[in-house]
């Protein structure tokens, strides 16, 4: 199942979480745009992640590239207080 939010499509499992989902959909929006958090606090560039490597930080889903052997995650783990000031403040370049 899928659904429509701010021009974005997200993919559900089922129906039961695309209601959760409707009922506040802010609060389920991965931050960064569901772009690698670690690439984006590192380079400031958006990264295909991996859907299935992700953390919870400040009550938001973070998510985080993991192929060929890179998991940022563990990167990210190793200087996050660090890499989350940076990733804020390269994320406002594509807000508008």
């Amino acid at each position: 199942m899928n659904i429509t939010h701010k021009g974005v499509t997200y993919l559900f499992a089922n129906a039961a979480n695309v209601a959760k989902f409707k009922t506040n959909p802010d609060k389920y929006e991965p931050a960064y745009g569901g772009w690698c958090a670690y690439a984006m606090g590192e380079t400031g560039k958006k990264v295909k992640i991996d859907p299935e490597t992700y953390e919870i930080v400040d009550g938001k889903l973070n998510l985080f590239y993991n192929f060929w052997g890179t998991n940022t995650l563990k990167d990210w783990n190793k200087n996050e207080a660090a890499l989350k000031a940076k990733v804020d403040q390269n994320w406002k370049k594509f807000v508008k």
